[in-house]
């Protein structure tokens, strides 16, 4: 880690629409610099003060889920060069755990959410702002298999999730910061002539911070 402030990019987009995939892309193109990945559902803001019951209510989709405030205490932690202890969230406890894991500060801090260009502090402290445009169809067709295989639901519950909870947050909340974007990406990983874009950007700034 060099002493140069590190660059922040915020990497957001519906569920299933590639975000992992274009974090992953930019990751693979600069092995040589140390790179940071904080993902916003680690920020699910704490609900232990709130009984079992009206923790399985939670909406994990609308902004007030999570606690930005913490995760913008963090970021500007990480750009002063000093660690930070990111929270564990305990999906099983729909709560946040008593753990934390150490993470030190990188030369590129990666931040992915859904929600992550919601926020007009957040954008604050990005250098670049980018958003995953993947259609609909796709984005339900990956969440289904991920929540099928990964987390063991059933189509039923999957579906009926993200017709009353996924689609109507995605329509008021998280399209709509599209137009926050420097760059938008359709198709995520696969696009790699935005990834290239992307990749030559934030060489670009790296280069600017180091002279």
């Amino acid at each position: 880690m060099s002493n140069h402030k590190p660059v922040v990019i915020g990497v957001a987009g519906g569920t299933g629409s590639g975000k992992t995939s274009v974090t992953r892309s930019i990751s693979q193109r600069f092995a040589d610099k140390t790179i940071l990945v904080i993902e916003q559902d680690y920020y699910y803001k704490d609900q232990s003060h709130l009984p079992f019951e009206e923790r399985l209510r939670t909406n994990y989709d609308h902004p007030l889920a999570f606690d930005n405030d913490l995760l913008i205490k963090h970021v500007k932690e990480l750009l002063d060069h000093k660690p930070i202890e990111k929270p564990v969230y305990d999906y099983a406890l729909h709560t946040r755990s008593s753990e934390t894991v150490e993470v030190e500060p990188k030369d590129v801090i990666i931040l992915e959410g859904i929600l992550i260009l919601e926020d007009q502090r957040l954008l604050d402290l990005m250098d670049i702002k980018v958003f995953v445009d993947t259609d609909a169809d796709v984005r339900i067709i990956r969440r289904m298999l991920r929540d099928i295989k990964e987390r063991g639901r059933t189509i039923d519950s999957v579906i009926d999730q993200y017709i009353n909870v996924v689609r109507p947050m995605h329509l008021q909340f998280v399209e709509p910061t599209k137009r926050y974007a420097d760059i938008i990406i359709p198709e995520g990983g696969q696009n790699h002539v935005a990834i290239d874009i992307m990749a030559t950007k934030i060489q670009t700034i790296l280069n600017r911070q180091t002279i």
